[in-house]
Order: C-alpha cells, then sequence, then structure tokens
C-alpha cells in the first residue's frame, strides 16, 4: 500500500533538490572562473556566492512547490515535468539576480555564473528525475510502487479508464476489481473480474488493501452516488470521480462559484479573457518581427530558387477559414506547378504528388514555405501557435462530419500547433487533429505556446506526413 507514501517522498524530493540547487550555484562558480575564464583577472571570491544560498535554497524549493513541480507525475509526461521544471528555472534566475543584484546591490555578481548555474540546475533536475523515473518503472515492473485500485460502477468512462491504466502499464494501477449492479459476479470487463454489486462495497473495503477508489457509474445509477461516497469516507479511502457525460457534455468543462454553489461551464476558453488575447497578441507581433528578420536571408534564397526553377509567381495566395469563421488569404511559397482554381480546389496533396515542383518537394518537407504566414501573423490573420486554418471548402464538409470542429474557429489560426508538433499533418486523421486542437484551446497558457514553439523546432519542422 502507498496512500501515505507520497508526502515521504516528496520530501525527500525537496531535500534532493535543495542539494541540487545549492551544489549548481557553487559548481557554476567553478565552471567559469575555472574552467572557461581561469584568467579572467579580478572577480568575487566564493563567499560571496555563499552569502546567496541562504536565499537562493529555500526560494527555488518555494518556486518549485508553486510550480507544481511536487505534485504526483505517475501519469504526467516527461516533457510536461522538464517543461515545468525550465518554467520554474526562469523564475528562480530572475528572482535571484533582482536579490542579488538590487537587495543585496553587489553589482559584481557574474552574470555568466547566473546562467551557467541556471542551465546547470535544469540539467542536473532533470536528469534525476529522468533516473527516478525509470527507477520506479522498474520497481513497478516488479510489482512494487503499485497503486491497487477498485472500479466502482462501469461505464462508457469505465472503459475508457480501463484502456487508459492497460496502454500505460508504467504508471503502476492495478485494477483488482469492479463493482456492477448490471452483471453478476464473476463476470469479467477486460480481464478485470466483477466482485460483486455496489450493495458489497462496504464489506469489499475492509477486506481489500486499496489505495484507490474511482467512482465511474453510468449516469442511470447516478442516484446512488451520494451513498457510495458516504462509504469510501467512511473508510477513508482515497476516492476519485470519472464522469460518465461525455455524451452530454462532451467537452473540458470548468466549475465556477455562484455565492456557494457549484456551477458547471460546458466550454473555458481562456483566449476569450482580453488580458490573455492582449498577451498573445503582444507576442506574435514581437514572435513575427523577429522572425520575419532572421529568416529574411533564407526567404530571399527561397524566393530566387522558386522563381528560376518554375513559372509562376513566389509566394502563393490561399484562401483560408481564420477567427470567427471569417476568411483571409494565407501566404505560402509556391511548391507546385501553376494550375487553375477549379484543379487546385479538388483535394488534399498527396504523397509524391506530381503537382509539387523540385524545389517545392524540399521546401514542404522542411515546411519552410510556412515562412512567409510570418506576415500573416504580423497583420492579425493567424497567431504564432494555433489550430491550422482549413479552406472554406474543407470546414464545410468537416463542420457536417465532426462535432465541435467548429471549436477551433473561436482563437486565430497558427503557424504551428498542438496537433501538429504531435505529428498531425498532411494525410491525417481530422477527428484526431480536432481533438488536439481542442485541447490546445481549452488549456491555453502563455507556458503551453512557449511549450508547442519549442517542441516545434524538434517535431514540427520536418516531419514524416507534410509532402
Amino acid at each position: 500500500m502507498i496512500r501515505d507514501n507520497q508526502h515521504i517522498f516528496n520530501r525527500i524530493m525537496v531535500l534532493i533538490d535543495a542539494l541540487i540547487v545549492g551544489a549548481s550555484l557553487i559548481l557554476a562558480y567553478f565552471v567559469k572562473f575555472y574552467i572557461l575564464s581561469p584568467n579572467s583577472g579580478y572577480y568575487l571570491e566564493l563567499s560571496y556566492y555563499y552569502d546567496l544560498l541562504p536565499f537562493v535554497v529555500p526560494g527555488y524549493v518555494l518556486i518549485y512547490s508553486f510550480c507544481d513541480i511536487y505534485t504526483s507525475r505517475r501519469t504526467g509526461g516527461r516533457q510536461s515535468e522538464i517543461f515545468d521544471l525550465i518554467k520554474a528555472n526562469v523564475i528562480g534566475i530572475l528572482a535571484l539576480m533582482l536579490y542579488a543584484f538590487n537587495v543585496m546591490r553587489q553589482v559584481n555578481y557574474s552574470r555568466s555564473v547566473m546562467a551557467i548555474f541556471f542551465f546547470l540546475n535544469v540539467f542536473l533536475c532533470s536528469l534525476y528525475r529522468g533516473i527516478l523515473r525509470k527507477i520506479l518503472k522498474a520497481f513497478r515492473k516488479k510489482g512494487y510502487n503499485i497503486k491497487h485500485v477498485l472500479l466502482v460502477g462501469y461505464s462508457r468512462s469505465a472503459e475508457k479508464y480501463m484502456d487508459r491504466v492497460r496502454e500505460n502499464p508504467q504508471w503502476g494501477y492495478n485494477i483488482v476489481g469492479v463493482l456492477d449492479e448490471h452483471v453478476p459476479a464473476g463476470a469479467t470487463y477486460h480481464g478485470v473480474k466483477v466482485l460483486g454489486t455496489l450493495g458489497n462495497l462496504e464489506y469489499i473495503l475492509p477486506e481489500h488493501k486499496l489505495d484507490e477508489i474511482v467512482i465511474a457509474l453510468p449516469l442511470e445509477d447516478y442516484e446512488k452516488l451520494e451513498e457510495t461516497v458516504s462509504i469510501c469516507e467512511k473508510f477513508g479511502v482515497h476516492t476519485k470521480f470519472v464522469p460518465d457525460y461525455n455524451s452530454v457534455i462532451p467537452t473540458r468543462p470548468y466549475t465556477e462559484d455562484l455565492g456557494g454553489l457549484p456551477v458547471i461551464n460546458i466550454r473555458y476558453v481562456p483566449l476569450t479573457n482580453s488580458g490573455n488575447i492582449f498577451i498573445k497578441r503582444l507576442f506574435d507581433i514581437f514572435a513575427s518581427l523577429v522572425g520575419i528578420i532572421v529568416t529574411s536571408p533564407l526567404m530571399l534564397v527561397i524566393a530566387i530558387l522558386v522563381k528560376v526553377t518554375s513559372k509562376g509567381p513566389i509566394i502563393f495566395k490561399q484562401e483560408r477559414v481564420g477567427l470567427h469563421n471569417k476568411t483571409f488569404n494565407m501566404y505560402k511559397f509556391r511548391s507546385m506547378r501553376v494550375q487553375s482554381v477549379k484543379k487546385e480546389k479538388k483535394g488534399w496533396t498527396k504523397r509524391n504528388d506530381p503537382r509539387v515542383t523540385p524545389i517545392g518537394k524540399f521546401i514542404r518537407k522542411t515546411s519552410i514555405d510556412e515562412l512567409p504566414q510570418l506576415f500573416n501573423i504580423l497583420k492579425g490573420d493567424m497567431s504564432l501557435v494555433g489550430p491550422r486554418p482549413e479552406r472554406p471548402q474543407f470546414v464545410e464538409k468537416f463542420m457536417e462530419e465532426i462535432p465541435r470542429y467548429n471549436v477551433k474557429h473561436q482563437v486565430r489560426p497558427g503557424l504551428t500547433g498542438w496537433a501538429q508538433v504531435n505529428g498531425l499533418r498532411g494525410d491525417t486523421s481530422i477527428r484526431k487533429r480536432v481533438e488536439y486542437d481542442i485541447y490546445y484551446i481549452e488549456n491555453w497558457t502563455f507556458f503551453f505556446d512557449i511549450r508547442i514553439i519549442i517542441m516545434t523546432f524538434f517535431t514540427g519542422f520536418i516531419n514524416k506526413n507534410a509532402y
């Protein structure tokens, strides 16, 4: 049983983090002045950096706590954990510089030491957490550190829960059984045995060493929910509720407090908030200007190559549907031979499409053809990050075939997006893309955008589905 071990585990992590933070700062000093710049002349003695430790060590641990570094990562991804660490360290290094230069009023602290400390700390904290994940995974394979779960009720949400657990054995969940009103004891669901009915819950809880109860009642059994929760609370077992309302409310709902009364909103779209819109637009303007300046030599070379290798305009304009279903002309470097509007509207680009020019094949594969969309971003037609825009004829088709497709038009379309960095480009499932787009829309934060931009450099530019 591990229900009481998480707080002990967190204390150990806090202690290790404190040691790493302190060691990283001192190590950064030695890297700077003994390895990189051994003959740099005057610099502050090491004792001055020791003076920072009483602020740095507890400060970083506190920031890590605020950034949810110590929440359970059993079901979380490695990328999200590293991103949260980077976010916490950005806040930490800014706080450290403010403290060193303005509170302690010591302007001779080395900026290089601060920078080295930042990268060292992120690397070492990420490294030890990666090692810890592997150790825990090995333990779980041997049957240790397992969470024993009882599923109360069987519904569509219960099936999804069981599928997730089965697909992710590294989480270390073991579903010991199901309680269900509609199937006799001894039957099985996905290989999990039915132990009895909901009425047996009070007798089963003392007999089984359970870490967690997952209530996944079907809608027709919700009148039993209050009694079920009451029994679980009586025995003090950690209880989770997996609602079975996806068919009724097929989105990520959120709850607001109406004078003490919880009210469920069907959908939360952070980018309807004026402050969030302003932050995202300001970043788009800045990033697009920087992008245009940095890539202008490359765009000039591509423009010349497009012009000299095939007849037609350098820039290809295509009507796309954007924010609030308004159409706009999206810019791309022309990668195909010139064709009539009627032929161009016929369908998707396919693998080994004969219409694609030799240079077009290269710029499509590397996503260089998308660079002119930086001007769309600067104009306000698009954002740096968001759902990819589609042509009007496809929008009409998808709106009829895919529920909630039109939700993606509640935000500006993007040059890159959550679906794209997860490999959903080219001839891939539109339904899956919409799922990822809606997840992005409902979970937007500024740091989520930064994460997608970073992922784009590793997975988004060159992709097997881009052709």
